[in-house]
């Protein structure tokens, strides 16, 4: 499977594409900007399904008389070069760390996909989406947190994403359990070992 083991930067239009590691289905997604300078940002571990569609401009102005792009097409026709505003984006794109993107989802720009989160397929999203959780439906709503707010807590604490990659294959299978409060307490520990450990090769 094609997945960059570490951080991947890379051109899109007038902005940039940014993929953390292990994050995979980056190759096939559909970006569509158009000048704009916005930005697409993806974290580590991330899921993402066929179909994905990051729209990140070319917003037409819906509170202007015409929605029509005067100044962006047929200029040698109907001049307009003057005309400023037009395409418009709402900004950059950030799907967090650990979030599942199921297939043929569109996310329109200004949105933000937090750590953990899970797109239900076909879904269109048009607003942030906090960590953990599951959103679907077009447009995207709320439908349920994965897990209770002190296990949100818990997590969004550990960053288990930012560990070290031997430390992460050592946690893997604990990470594919479902979360408690033993469980979690145990993911801390080693953790913690390994800043002692760290700590002690610094001295």
């Amino acid at each position: 499977m094609t997945s960059p083991a570490s951080f991947k930067e890379g051109p899109l239009g007038n902005g940039k594409i940014n993929i953390g590691r292990f994050t995979y289905g980056y190759e096939t997604i559909d970006t569509q900007h158009f000048g704009d300078g916005a930005n697409l940002s993806i974290g580590s571990f991330s899921s993402l399904a066929s179909g994905l569609k990051v729209v990140l401009g070319g917003g037409h102005r819906v509170d202007w008389i015409t929605t029509f792009p005067f100044g962006h097409v047929f200029q040698e026709e109907l001049g307009g070069e003057e005309i400023q505003g037009h395409p418009q984006s709402n900004g950059d794109v950030v799907i967090g760390n650990d979030v599942w993107i199921g297939q043929d989802v569109t996310i329109l720009s200004g949105v933000t996909i937090g750590d953990g989160a899970v797109i239900a397929a076909t879904s269109t999203v048009t607003k942030d989406v906090g960590p953990y959780e599951i959103w679907g439906g077009n447009p995207a709503t709320f439908l349920r947190s994965r897990f209770d707010e002190d296990t949100v807590a818990g997590l969004l604490q550990l960053e288990w994403w930012n560990l070290p990659e031997k430390l992460i294959k050592e946690m893997a299978p604990l990470l594919s359990m479902p979360p408690n409060e033993g469980l979690l307490e145990g993911l801390r520990s080693i953790v913690t070992d390994l800043v002692d450990v760290d700590g002690e090769d610094a001295a």
